[in-house]
């Protein structure tokens, strides 16, 4: 079940990256910011009517968890990344981003009780070689897009987002643990409301720094585009991906961040019309045999089954 909502979040999450295309007449801050707000407000919708109970078993600590893993989730992590994507190009910001399963999954090997790193070895050499393909074939497509040190300035937001992303899974899947008595879908709705307070904070700044002259239709397509990330991606993505969190230790969460990956190729791929060239399928395999070899590496010995079979026999 762990296992399947880790896909599914990855299924969500993947549309994030056609949304820019869609709604391409938009600065990322407003994509940003039109989707956090639009997203805090289906969540205040969804948590009202348990909102006195959940609010009288959350601690001023609590409230401060739900700020700081919103701001480094969804805000900051998209701002930084939007960034990255403006001074560094795609190319290199995807290079970078990639190496989110192996970051959380190195960091989730330190957990009491979590698998061996030198067990997980297997799958994070695959993991990084199946990022490198991704790399290597839109850095060939690329090309040098811009200046040395406005591409140095792409490269620090990048790392900046990667810092981020990172620090929220690793925090979030803590605080799930250890808040037992709060369900992963209203933790996903309360992170949900404090974003829609930052999403409001950054309407005004980004409003501003909007130029561009927009249609009606134009409007109408980035509406339809923020309130679709928000339900799918943000609310059942999210919810999805804490449930995630909850059933699988931290090294498998890790890996199950590899989907979002696929899912994106795919979607790119139907969004453009053509299938994947050598080096993309490459990297597709590589991928899966990642995370085949991380479910292989959790899986208990047969000594081990066997023993647990005769004690409770």
């Amino acid at each position: 079940m762990g296992i399947a909502c880790g896909i599914a979040a990855g299924a969500l999450w993947g549309l994030v990256f056609v949304a820019p295309e869609v709604a391409s007449s938009f600065s990322p801050m407003m994509l940003a910011a039109g989707r956090y707000l639009t997203y805090g407000l289906f969540a205040v919708a969804l948590i009202l009517p348990a909102w006195r109970r959940l609010a009288a078993g959350l601690a001023p600590r609590d409230w401060l968890t739900l700020a700081w893993l919103s701001l480094l989730g969804n805000t900051l992590y998209y701002v930084l990344l939007a960034n990255a994507v403006q001074l560094g190009g795609v190319a290199m910001t995807s290079l970078v981003i990639g190496f989110l399963p192996v970051a959380v999954t190195i960091i989730g090997s330190r957990d009491q009780g979590a698998v061996p790193l030198r067990r997980l070895a297997p799958s994070l050499l695959l993991s990084a070689a199946g990022v490198l393909c991704i790399g290597a074939e839109t850095l060939g497509k690329a090309g040098a897009e811009s200046g040395g040190g406005q591409r140095l300035l792409g490269l620090l937001c990048a790392f900046g987002a990667l810092a981020s992303w990172t620090s929220f899974a690793v925090g979030n899947s803590r605080q799930l643990a250890r808040l037992d008595r709060i369900s992963s879908h209203d933790w996903s709705l309360l992170i949900g409301v404090v974003t829609g307070v930052q999403g409001l904070l950054l309407l005004l700044p980004a409003l501003l720094l909007e130029t561009g002259a927009h249609t009606q239709a134009d409007w109408l397509r980035y509406g339809a585009v923020c309130a679709g990330l928000a339900l799918l991606s943000s609310i059942v993505g999210n919810g999805l991906w804490n449930q995630a969190s909850r059933l699988l230790p931290l090294t498998m969460v890790g890996q199950m961040i590899l989907f979002e990956t696929l899912f994106a190729l795919l979607y790119g791929f139907l969004w453009e019309q053509r299938g994947p060239t050598l080096l993309e399928s490459l990297a597709v395999g590589l991928v899966l045999a990642s995370v085949l070899s991380c479910l292989a590496a959790h899986r208990p010995s047969a000594r081990i089954t066997t023993a647990i079979t005769a004690g409770h026999e």
